[in-house]
């Protein structure tokens, strides 16, 4: 497997550094709550106390999923090359929270089953015409399993060369909520009950069915729950793509912005590939996708947002965007007490 050299962030002088500067802001000690804790993670990443965020990327990478062929999905397979479609023409909800928050968007075929419009800006990695149903066997080879991590972190390097330093990653791939929710029991030991949820809109008889499908792939598979076998023989193209992207990210020291369900899947295996990935992560938010919340528990993470979305696409990730730009205001823009002639009380 491709190696990723990452760091951790922990740096003791720096992060003295960065907390008294925070607590010398002209504000009662800890008064900005969850912006000062992003204000020291930014700053802990970008090894500064002067931090900033360059030209924010959205990197969606999309792929089918051959477990569709089992009525997992509400949604037709089609819905992927369409909503894509969608976004080139600018209609899509992560269209217009680019265009908001100044972030370019990249589309990344990782394996759609249609021919995508090659004139269109669509990055073409395209592995395959959508992923193995793994009812019955592996989604994907090692070889391509690889590739998509290599191709993940292609993408990475090039929004870094491009002057970004901060990048959400978003998905849309029919079926990758059935993907996610086996990764999530394998990696985590939750129960697969607790691990399916509604996906794009399915009823109570429809999460049942998807269930029992997921829970025979499960019996189904004989190996051991490594990152490597469950991302080959559960994994999304787009998925597995995504992980190496992060893995990337972190190696490059740019701060991550994690959206829901399935991005939050893929940055729980790119942290058990290499656990300093973490370091770099920032989770934009709570979703309703059932597990989502219990997956977030059992990284200790911290959403910033809980707006009932489950969107994918990044949605929930550029949508909070702008607080991690507040958090870098504060610590740039706001005075100290010394400066501004006020007393320090405490």
């Amino acid at each position: 497997m491709i190696n990723f050299n990452i760091k951790p962030t922990a740096n003791k002088s720096l992060e003295e550094k960065a907390v008294n500067k925070i607590n010398n802001l002209t504000k009662p000690k800890g008064s900005l709550g969850r912006l000062e804790e992003l204000a020291l993670q930014v700053c802990m990443i970008q090894e500064t106390t002067e931090p900033q965020l360059k030209n924010p990327h959205n990197i969606l990478f999309a792929a089918d999923h051959g477990i569709v062929e089992e009525g997992v999905s509400l949604s037709p397979k089609e819905i992927t090359w369409q909503q894509i479609s969608n976004f080139l023409h600018g209609g899509a909800g992560i269209n217009f929270l680019c265009r908001q928050h100044g972030f370019k968007f990249v589309i990344v075929d990782s394996g759609v089953d249609y021919d995508l419009p090659k004139d269109k800006g669509i990055i073409d990695r395209k592995i395959n015409r959508g992923t193995r149903n793994f009812l019955h066997g592996d989604a994907m080879t090692v070889e391509e399993m690889e590739k998509c991590l290599t191709y993940g972190a292609e993408c990475v390097t090039n929004a870094y060369n491009d002057g970004c330093n901060i990048v959400s990653f978003g998905e849309m791939g029919i079926g990758n909520t059935s993907a996610s929710s086996l990764w999530m029991t394998c990696f985590t030991n939750i129960p697969l009950k607790q691990c399916v949820g509604a996906g794009s809109g399915l009823d109570n008889a429809g999460i049942n069915h998807k269930y029992n499908v997921l829970k025979q792939a499960l019996d189904n598979f004989k190996g051991e729950y490594t990152v490597e076998n469950v991302m080959k023989r559960f994994g999304g193209y787009e998925m597995v793509m995504a992980v190496g992207g992060m893995l990337r990210a972190a190696e490059l020291r740019m701060i991550i912005l994690v959206d829901g369900f399935i991005m939050t899947n893929c940055i729980l295996a790119a942290s058990m590939i290499n656990p300093n990935v973490k370091d770099y992560a920032i989770f934009g938010h709570v979703g309703d996708e059932s597990g989502h919340k219990l997956i977030l528990d059992y990284m200790n993470a911290k959403p910033i947002l809980s707006l009932s979305l489950r969107l994918g696409e990044g949605f929930g990730a550029v949508c909070a965007y702008p607080i991690i730009d507040s958090a870098v205001r504060m610590i740039n823009e706001m005075d100290n007490f010394s400066n501004a002639s006020i007393t320090k009380y405490f």
